[in-house]
């Protein structure tokens, strides 16, 4: 991160991101898969129904890891590695805390929380079961992702890519146990996501806690920080926003497209199962984005902040074309995936969906490599009122005009979402103030 060419630095950083957020990613695709194909489309609705509120619970571990990160991040890029291991357990314990409070809520509140989203009453049933289901297991998803933001803060992208491979195998092999064998339906999905996640956690933490001992600096330094905590909060909450906005609009707009009917939403939930998964190397590009920015200011190192801003454009545009080929080409085999290929409405919604948003993924890379870089450097209100603009253009635009246009205006209101934040962000960043954030401080400061 500090010495080598920053394009290498990028790159050799973000592609364990990138096939570790895939297989983050499997989790929910292989439930919708192999719901969809061995239980029905029904049940894919009732999974997909309930996908947009996980993804938001999802959002905020990942955020809040990755705003974390960044105090941890410019700690050990300064050398104050006694600073570097209090900030990594008060991490630790602030999202434990955090996390259990949170699974109480949805344990609770989930079928309420179903309802203010419109979820069609003939699969209401499968929703709040695989939901509650999710509830419980929270505190482990929260805990593996907040771990694997430490790791990547520290430098090191591989172990969260070896966890998230062994741990997504588990998962698809206890799927295919539950449901095919046990019968289990929607409920087997739910319970085998739960369990592959709890082993990838504790696996995680362990891990954790050998390359933590495996710096020099050792005993005493304090577990906890309140300070410290205060500085991360503060850039924490930005960036948990900023990574839930496309999940909470997906959300919002999920209680428009669910009046459609549990067809259409079966549709919807396989083109927004492929979304997720094609916007992974443009969101791992602005987190390993965030994570150079905050090491190299750190380390006092500005010149490389912007030639590493200038390689993820490369890197984001490339990507974009091969996504465009790719699904303009054989969009119709990834749903198939998903659906019976034909004529069905959940088919027709599906390739649709797929096909328009093929041509503009690269907007959101040149968002998110603009937003890691203003949170690394710890601006966060530039790029978190970014987020709040493209959040309100996708659901205002969806609310106001899928009802009288149809559902297709879901998907179209997506990329004008990207575009909007992108320019913002870059109008920020050519300011020049990121700069001048002051996010740690030194002994005598």
């Amino acid at each position: 991160m500090l010495t080598d060419h920053p394009g290498k630095a990028l790159l050799f950083f973000a592609l364990p991101m990138i096939f570790g957020n895939l297989f983050q990613q499997f989790y929910n695709i292989t439930d919708s898969v192999i719901v969809g194909r061995f239980v029905g489309e029904q049940a894919l609705a009732a999974v997909g129904a309930s996908y947009a509120i996980t993804n938001v619970f999802i959002a905020i571990a990942i955020g809040g890891g990755n705003g974390s990160a960044v105090v941890i991040s410019q700690f050990l890029g300064a050398g104050n590695i006694s600073k570097m291991k209090t900030a990594v357990f008060t991490t630790l314990i602030n999202f434990l805390v955090i996390s259990c409070g949170l699974g109480l809520f949805g344990a609770v509140f989930h079928e309420r929380i179903l309802t203010w989203v419109n979820v069609p009453a003939d699969i209401f049933e499968d929703a709040a079961l695989y939901l509650a289901i999710y509830f419980y297991g929270l505190p482990f998803l929260f805990m593996y992702n907040v771990e694997a933001s430490i790791f990547n803060s520290l430098g090191d992208s591989k172990k969260p890519l070896y966890l998230l491979i062994f741990s997504s195998l588990l998962n698809i092999f206890l799927d295919l146990v539950f449901v095919v064998n046990f019968h289990q339906g929607v409920r087997g999905v739910a319970v085998a996501t739960l369990l592959a996640q709890g082993v990838s956690a504790v696996v995680s933490f362990l891990l954790l806690m050998r390359k933590i001992r495996g710096y020099k600096e050792e005993w005493p330094y304090p577990l906890y920080d309140a300070q410290m905590m205060v500085s991360m909060v503060r850039i924490a909450v930005p960036s948990t926003l900023q990574q839930s906005i496309v999940h909470l609009g997906i959300l919002l707009v999920q209680s428009v497209v669910n009046s459609f009917g549990s067809a259409a939403l079966a549709g919807y939930s396989a083109g927004s199962r492929i979304e997720s998964l094609s916007i992974v190397p443009m969101l791992a590009m602005g987190n390993a984005m965030a994570t150079f920015t905050a090491q190299n200011i750190g380390a006092g190192q500005l010149d490389r902040v912007k030639e590493g801003y200038r390689m993820c454009y490369v890197t984001v545009l490339v990507t974009g074309a091969g996504l465009c080929a790719m699904y303009t080409l054989f969009g119709g085999a990834f749903v198939s995936l998903f659906l019976e290929e034909g004529g069905s409405e959940a088919y027709s919604v599906g390739i649709s969906y797929v096909r328009f948003l093929a041509f503009f993924y690269s907007f959101i890379g040149l968002k998110a490599t603009t937003d890691g870089l203003l949170r690394g450097a710890g601006d966060v209100v530039s790029f978190t009122m970014a987020n709040l603009v493209n959040l309100s253009i996708r659901v205002i635009v969806t609310n106001l005009f899928a009802p009288v246009y149809g559902i297709q205006v879901a998907w179209m209101a997506v990329p004008m979402g990207w575009a909007a934040n992108y320019v913002i962000s870059f109008g920020w960043y050519l300011t020049g103030r990121w700069k001048r954030i002051k996010v740690i401080r030194q002994e005598g400061e």
